[in-house]
């Protein structure tokens, strides 16, 4: 009866330690924390190369595009915070001027680098009551 115990405990030992192992290299390399350019850049030393998803406001004027690339460069900012970023890839219709976006990616000393498909963007004024004739929650005409 005692090696039967002994059994079982050292099974349930190794199983709770690889369930654990598994769960924690899981998690430790799909982390992402959500934050606004603000809090960043408080001390943005802090944040350098942890995987971001970084919330703000497009910047007037400040999309360029590399010609014949699909390479861009921006700032986005949040109450007065302004944090440049670099993307390549396919962007969202609905990313522009003043756009509210959520980039995800890592913070360098250049600025933000966006991950592949990183950019979510919405047009406040799509979605809002009594623009465009449209309805709440509905795109206007």
């Amino acid at each position: 009866m005692r090696q039967r115990a002994i059994k079982i405990s050292l099974t349930v030992i190794v199983l709770g330690a690889a369930f654990g192992g598994l769960l924690w290299s899981t998690l430790s390399e799909g982390t992402e924390y959500y934050k606004h350019v603000d809090e960043v850049m408080v001390n943005p030393q802090a944040w350098e190369g942890k995987r971001l998803q970084l919330h703000g406001f497009v910047v007037t004027d400040s999309i360029l595009r590399k010609r014949d690339s699909l390479e861009y460069r921006f700032k986005i900012e949040n109450r007065g915070a302004v944090i440049p970023a670099v993307y390549s890839g396919v962007v969202p219709d609905t990313f522009k001027d003043g756009s509210e976006v959520v980039i995800k990616g890592r913070l360098t000393p250049n600025g933000f680098h966006v991950d592949p498909n990183g950019v979510m963007a919405k047009c406040p004024s799509k979605y809002e009551p009594g623009v465009g004739g449209g309805k709440v929650g509905t795109p206007g005409i």
